[in-house]
């Protein structure tokens, strides 16, 4: 189309002749559609032609009676809403919400013949005019007219009110009935069922449940109520899903939840005799998962829960590790731990759901107690010593991994692991050197583990002491091909040559080996050191053992398996019938304790005194008098004489142990408090502290007070320097 084109403008004009409507026309229609209506509300309406009654209708809209018509429908609906309002406030007890349904369920069929008949009045004149439709037109006048009737409103009310309950109360009522009654409040609008029943509702329930849960708290335990919440919170979800509108149950279930659970949860959980603490000393599994469901659902409870929970495992944890009792026998001191950290497990994953906030609670419960006992490294050590020696024949790959595993997660809890460390270094070697341990694979297998958790630092000089058996056994092969034919029949001799950082270090003890053995000894000393260059061989005779050949009086062939320092005595009774103690020691030159220790073994220990003693008593004496027990027997060929030991150490040991470990921990805080410094070049005092024990905590809880002295020895050695203006300031200097 051009543009520069004139647009015309076109115009629809009327008809130029009148179109003649008679003046009664819109009366004699309306009287047609009225008595139309009042027929269908009479239930007379198969007589009616409605194809007429809608021209009749779409007739009067057409020539601009709609305002008549709707205004008419209004006044006639009104009219008979009114009656039916009349035969309601009739009815009685039980008959009122029947025929408050009837005439609800007729009012609709009426509505929608109506609105059939009315169609075209609600597709042009209603929306033009900006009135309501029809249909919602009913609704209102029907709410209006019956519903907020002065003598139905309150009634119907308190009706339902009643007929709920009674049905909490234990009565069958017509759900049927309420499901139709209460669909027509919802079909009425939301304000009018949120105004007229459920927010009454709401209130009657909160004081229902508020009034019943006080008479259940006080005749029921813990367990049983729960159950009875439970209970409730079930029926009303149920009730919801029946007859009420399912927005309703977010609201219902959280008055339950409040006055049931929410106003009671700390008199429920601290319940005597059958609350949380009495739940879980019992295992009372289903309970307990009854108590998280119910609890979870409210404002705190979970929290609530795990406090309790936390400090009652506090509690008997930190009992359990300060008991004199337990602590006697290190063995049961961890199977104690581990039994109650299966059990708590046990506990979270059933019945709490495996929450992890219930698990991190556990953990820290847990670190708290282990570490309130300074022996728990060790006892942790002596328990897989026990294990790894004698306590795992027979079971299957998968069960040695389980109490790995276990052992491993008691180890993370340690604050002091290298003081486990320094334990479990000292329980390893006397398991490789007396051979008593589960096959390789078990102790490799905890290696791996402990590398995994702390790094390489911590297990290379563990991994060097497996390499030093291995290498041993060759060196061994060399000497025996080497001085075979020389060694003829004579003792056999075994050495494992150990490297002096590897091992514990062991201060060489003093002990003059017999003629023979002493023989044997310089020879493999002259083959070792003839075959590497630049070393030095020490005998550590406190760490061997010897098998010997007995025969006693009544003729008797026995083999024993002894200590070396056992041998050494022993041997000396080849060549004298009895000697003092004096004279043995005189003889073997045997520290004093630990000569005590092996005699008490071979002259004290019944079914292994190989020796008696003059007199017969349980210590040692200086004045004591020994000989070959000459009516020893035994039920085996091969008789194991264990020296008398403590399995714990004893607190002169102790001490030292820890005096080793406070030492090795110095180079180790000085290492850490460089690297630091390195990195950060400038930092103030408590910087560092903080730096330091965030460095070590997987190794140990370093000590402030020493980490401070390793700072001031730094200082002295030039590695750091004091801030000039500020004291608390220090500088690395590179």
């Amino acid at each position: 189309m051009n543009s520069g084109q004139k647009k015309r403008n076109f115009q629809i004009e009327a008809f130029k002749h009148k179109v003649v409507v008679d003046p009664k026309y819109a009366d004699k229609t309306w009287k047609i559609l009225e008595h139309a209506i009042h027929e269908i509300y009479n239930h007379n309406a198969s007589g009616l032609s409605f194809e007429e009654l809608y021209r009749n209708a779409y007739n009067m809209v057409l020539h601009k009676f709609g305002e008549k018509l709707y205004s008419g429908l209004v006044s006639t609906m009104t009219f008979h809403l009114q009656e039916m309002s009349k035969c309601i406030e009739a009815a009685h007890g039980g008959s009122f919400l029947e025929e408050l349904n009837v005439k609800w369920s007729d009012h609709n069929k009426a509505l929608q013949m109506i609105r059939d008949i009315l169609m075209y009045m609600d597709r042009t004149f209603i929306p033009s005019t900006h009135r309501t439709p029809v249909h919602e037109l009913g609704l209102n006048l029907w709410r209006d007219n019956v519903i907020h009737s002065t003598k139905i409103k309150t009634r119907l009310l308190n009706t339902l009110l009643e007929l709920i309950l009674r049905e909490r109360t234990g009565e069958v009522i017509n759900r049927g009935l309420m499901r139709n009654i209460i669909k027509m409040l919802m079909d009425l609008g939301p304000s009018v069922y949120h105004d007229d029943f459920e927010k009454p509702f709401l209130e009657v329930s909160a004081d229902f449940y508020s009034a019943e849960s006080q008479e259940f708290i006080e005749c029921s335990d813990c367990g049983d109520y729960l159950k009875k919440a439970e209970r409730r919170l079930n029926e009303e979800i149920e009730r919801v899903s029946h007859y009420l509108d399912a927005k309703s149950e977010a609201q219902i279930t959280n008055v339950v939840e409040k006055e049931m659970i929410a106003n009671h949860m700390l008199r429920l959980v601290h319940m005597e005799n059958s609350g949380l603490v009495k739940m879980l000393l019992d295992d009372k599994f289903e309970d307990l998962r009854r108590m998280y469901n119910l609890f979870r659902r409210v404002p705190n409870g979970l929290s609530t829960i795990r406090d309790v929970m936390t400090s009652h495992i506090r509690d008997t944890g930190k009992q359990l590790v300060t008991d004199p009792e337990k602590s006697k026998n290190p063995v049961e001191f961890v199977d104690c731990l581990l039994a109650k950290r299966d059990k708590y497990d046990k506990i979270i994953i059933s019945a709490f759901n495996n929450d992890k906030t219930f698990q991190n609670a556990l953990n820290s419960s847990f670190e708290y107690f282990i570490n309130l006992n300074p022996r728990s490294p060790e006892y942790i050590s002596l328990f897989v010593d026990d294990k790894l020696r004698k306590g795992l024949k027979g079971v299957k790959e998968e069960d040695i991994e389980l109490i790995l595993d276990k052992v491993m997660m008691l180890f993370r809890y340690l604050q002091e692991k290298d003081v486990f460390e320094k334990y479990y270094k000292q329980h390893l070697a006397k398991r490789l050197l007396s051979g008593k341990t589960v096959p390789d694979d078990a102790e490799r297998s905890l290696i791996v583990k402990l590398k995994t958790e702390c790094g390489y630092q911590f297990t290379s000089k563990l991994e060097g002491m497996f390499t030093d058996m291995k290498t041993s056994q060759d060196t061994m092969q060399g000497f025996n091909a080497t001085n075979g034919p020389e060694l003829g029949n004579g003792p056999t001799l075994v050495v494992q040559v150990l490297t002096t950082g590897s091992w514990p270090t062991q201060p060489s003890v003093t002990c003059n080996l017999p003629a023979e053995m002493s023989a044997l000894c310089e020879k493999f000393r002259s083959y070792y050191l003839g075959t590497h260059t630049g070393r030095r061989l020490s005998w550590q005779t406190n760490m061997g053992s010897a098998d010997l050949r007995a025969t006693f009086g009544n003729g008797q062939k026995y083999e024993l398996n002894v200590s070396t320092h056992q041998m050494c005595v022993l041997m000396l009774f080849n060549n004298a019938d009895s000697l003092s103690y004096k004279e043995i020691e005189q003889a073997t030159e045997i520290p004093s304790s630990d000569l005590k220790r092996c005699l008490q073994s071979l002259a004290c220990v019944k079914g292994k005194n190989v020796l008696r003693k003059e007199p017969m008593s349980k210590d040692i004496g200086e004045d004591d008098a020994f000989s070959v027990n000459d009516k020893f027997t035994s039920k085996l060929r091969k008789v194991k004489i264990g020296t008398v030991v403590a399995q714990k150490e004893s607190e002169p040991e102790k001490q030292e142990t820890r005096q080793r470990v406070e030492e090795d921990r110095k180079p180790q805080i000085e290492a850490a408090i460089v690297r630091i410094m390195k990195s950060r070049r400038v930092l103030d005092h408590n910087n560092i502290i903080a730096e330091v024990t965030k460095q070590l905590q997987s190794r140990f809880l370093a000590n402030p007070g020493e980490i401070k002295k390793r700072i001031e020895s730094l200082i002295e050695r030039d590695f750091l320097e004091r801030d000039n203006a500020d004291r608390r300031l220090y500088r690395y200097l590179a």
